[in-house]
């Protein structure tokens, strides 16, 4: 098939979130957009999986950073209200512990200080307290010049920064991991416990990620919400934002290759051997794959993420079912009894935890766990609630076979640590299951690392790439680039990727793209 020549298309690769907000900062300047994705449907990693009680989110659960939405759906004349029904949760999350004791977190820090000085002692609340006003001057510190910011160096964030405000840049702490700055907060394990979770927020550990990661406590604080329809409805919303302007998503597409002609990116060539030109490319997908020549040998300078250096992936599970014990909430953790001992099986000895952490979502319950009754499947139904569980695993899916006998070892390790945690989980069918090798199909050249590269130590964050590729016309999105992993931090990669690609194209001659404003462009 002869290729179409245009100039002044942008195809995207991915119709994850990342390359869905790209499409709308792209389309909202006035590009004509092309969005090819090799799945049924939009979404990326904010995928379902099938139960007997109805579909439930198998990827990212939690919606965080919601500022990131407004903004990007701003810029289409629309927002997150009056696209999706959201509320905002007042109770974060439930945790859980073998001891038998139980803290759940809330949105308003005094409330939670005091479930903690109950859960605890006073002293723990205290030291809640200034967890939380230290969580929050990192984050102040690092939004603008570094989480909405495009890709700096460790010097050229110092400059952002400014050598007035040397203080705040010493407070960010990069030299410290989160387990040993959590110690000088906390001197209750089961809070150290709770709060160096928040390393694997980024697929990393808390005894190796940097003490940074502590924003990630003022990013909850500041809203986790949840969404009728769970994130697909999220994603679902981007690509009808994203349609309204014009955009053209096609899925069951898969691309073979990037072409490159004159030294720059061209367009693709498409799975069934055709070739669609463009004037830029955005990739929305893992750069590993790029790096080892997925869509063909590309000069763009990446390299993979070395085995050691990825970050975590996960054994999952979906399934229709009952809870029996405590009431779980629509966010519970149920707590390992040794975290060092989990941490150091997955990074260190690349195992799968004999007594993992467990991650359970049940969509069908509100923030305090209460039915949802509006929901066809909510508890009590037939079928049972719907429910997802998660374990940390490592990212070997692609040097390790799958072995069923071996996920049903890792359902029985979930099931026996929530109930040692007071939580008894009945399936009613058997589980459909997702393992690191199973990512690894999902997300080639990756091993099933869900994060990209894990947060350790306080160059990680530096050395992933921005939105600009070294091949000119090659852009890159995603949770494996700037500003990192997670549904609103990919949203942010693909929003940079955009104005990047503006940027560049706005000096030439032939195509000027519309600035945005009150989300109406003209070309």
């Amino acid at each position: 098939m002869q290729a179409v020549r245009n100039r002044d298309r942008v195809v995207v690769v991915g119709a994850g979130v990342a390359g869905l907000t790209a499409a709308i900062g792209l389309a909202a300047r006035g590009f004509e957009v092309l969005v090819l994705e090799s799945r049924a449907r939009p979404g990326g990693k904010v995928r379902t999986r099938d139960t007997p009680a109805g579909p439930v989110d198998a990827g990212p659960t939690v919606f965080t950073m919601k500022w990131v939405f407004d903004r990007i759906l701003a810029a289409a004349g629309t927002t997150p209200e009056a696209e999706l029904a959201i509320a905002r949760a007042a109770t974060l999350a439930r945790h859980a512990w073998p001891d038998g004791t139980r803290l759940d977190l809330f949105a308003d820090v005094e409330r939670s200080a005091a479930a903690i000085a109950a859960f605890s002692d006073r002293r723990n609340a205290e030291g809640y307290r200034r967890f939380c006003a230290e969580a929050a001057g990192i984050y102040r510190t690092l939004e603008a010049s570094y989480i909405a910011a495009s890709r700096p160096g460790p010097f050229e964030l110092a400059a952002r920064v400014g050598a007035a405000r040397l203080p705040a840049m010493l407070a960010l702490k990069p030299f410290s991991t989160l387990w040993s700055a959590l110690g000088t907060h906390f001197t209750d394990p089961r809070l150290r416990q709770l709060f160096g979770r928040y390393a694997t927020y980024c697929g990393s550990s808390p005894f190796a990620a940097p003490a940074t990661l502590m924003l990630v406590a003022h990013v909850e604080q500041a809203g986790v919400w949840l969404v009728e329809g769970g994130m697909a409805a999220l994603a679902a919303a981007l690509a009808r934002v994203a349609e309204r302007l014009g955009v053209v998503i096609r899925c069951r597409t898969p691309v073979a290759a990037v072409t490159v002609r004159g030294g720059r990116a061209a367009g693709v060539r498409l799975a069934d051997g055709s070739e669609l030109a463009a004037g830029a490319v955005v990739f929305n997908g893992d750069v590993s794959a790029l790096a080892a020549g997925r869509l063909g040998d590309l000069a763009t300078g990446l390299k993979p993420v070395a085995p050691p250096a990825r970050s975590l992936s996960a054994v999952t599970f979906a399934f229709a079912g009952r809870a029996r014990g405590f009431t779980p909430a629509h966010h519970t953790v149920l707590f390992s009894d040794d975290y060092r001992a989990e941490f150091e099986a997955i990074f260190r000895r690349r195992r799968v935890p004999d007594r993992p952490t467990v991650y359970l979502c049940a969509p069908d319950r509100d923030d305090a766990g209460r039915p949802q009754t509006r929901h066809a499947k909510a508890p009590g139904a037939a079928a049972g609630e719907r429910l997802f569980c998660l374990i940390n695993a490592p990212a070997d899916g692609d040097r390790r076979p799958d072995d069923a006998s071996e996920t049903e070892r890792w359902l029985d390790r979930t099931l026996t640590q929530a109930a040692r945690c007071g939580l008894t989980l009945e399936p009613a069918a058997p589980p459909a299951a997702t393992t690191p090798g199973d990512f690894e199909r999902l997300y080639p050249a990756t091993g099933g690392a869900l994060y990209g590269r894990a947060a350790h130590g306080w160059m990680a964050s530096f050395q992933r790439p921005g939105a600009a590729s070294r091949l000119p016309g090659l852009y890159l999105a995603g949770g494996s680039v700037h500003p990192g992993p997670g549904v609103p931090m990919a949203a942010l990669s693909g929003w940079l990727a955009a104005e990047r690609l503006a940027a560049d194209r706005a000096s030439t001659p032939r195509f000027r793209p519309a600035a945005i404003s009150g989300g109406t462009s003209t070309a």
